[in-house]
């Protein structure tokens, strides 16, 4: 295994312990990363609120279910996050529970304790978050990546930014409007296809 990746799997929490760390910095009104100010602070409240709704509130329909139940590869899902990031705030908590649904070893790395990993798996050169890596347990390589956005958001941002030069905060409104709408199923979406790559059997049985 690449000795960054495994490092940054030493040094990752579980999702349970992801939560508690947010819940620990609402009340002590502060947030992850190297940089720490009353902004980043707020967000981070706000994202725990909305991942407290997502941990309530997120279903993976049955059509879905049926499919990703047929997945049983070992492999280990590391995300790459801050507390500030509200793509993650809605993304973290789906990618969770899909992990949970098909019994996925799930952690979670904080991007500016882990700058060598995530430098990586850039985005188009940019330390973009929430990032997925997906590793082999048995061999150590990468399989696969998943970020920062669901495909549909990307394209939306991609448009917006192309219309008007760069993300207002008006249009990230509209992108917290689009989370909550499509209610995680891009994301379930996206993730199930590239499952069926990794193991075409679980489209064929569907």
């Amino acid at each position: 295994m690449n000795e960054i990746i495994k490092n940054g799997i030493e040094r990752s929490m579980s999702y349970m312990a992801y939560r508690s760390l947010m819940k620990q910095l609402v009340e002590e009104n502060s947030n992850t990363g190297l940089e720490k100010n009353e902004s980043l602070a707020e967000y981070t409240k706000l994202n725990d609120r909305r991942m407290n709704r997502w941990d309530k509130t997120l279903k993976i329909a049955d059509d879905s279910k049926a499919k990703l139940s047929h997945f049983n590869d070992n492999i280990t899902w590391l995300v790459i996050t801050e507390s500030w990031c509200g793509d993650a705030a809605h993304i973290v908590p789906v990618l969770y529970k899909i992990a949970e649904l098909i019994n996925i070893n799930f952690r979670v790395v904080l991007r500016d304790k882990n700058l060598e990993l995530m430098d990586q798996f850039l985005t188009n050169g940019a330390r973009a978050i929430p990032k997925l890596i997906m590793i082999d347990n048995v061999t150590g390589n990468v399989l696969n990546t998943f970020g920062p956005r669901p495909n549909e958001a990307t394209k939306m941002v991609v448009d917006y930014k192309k219309k008007h030069g760069a993300i207002t905060p008006e249009f990230k409104e509209e992108l917290q409007v689009w989370y909550n709408k499509n209610k995680g199923q891009s994301i379930i979406d996206d993730i199930t296809e590239i499952l069926c790559k990794m193991e075409p059997s679980i489209c064929q049985q569907n």
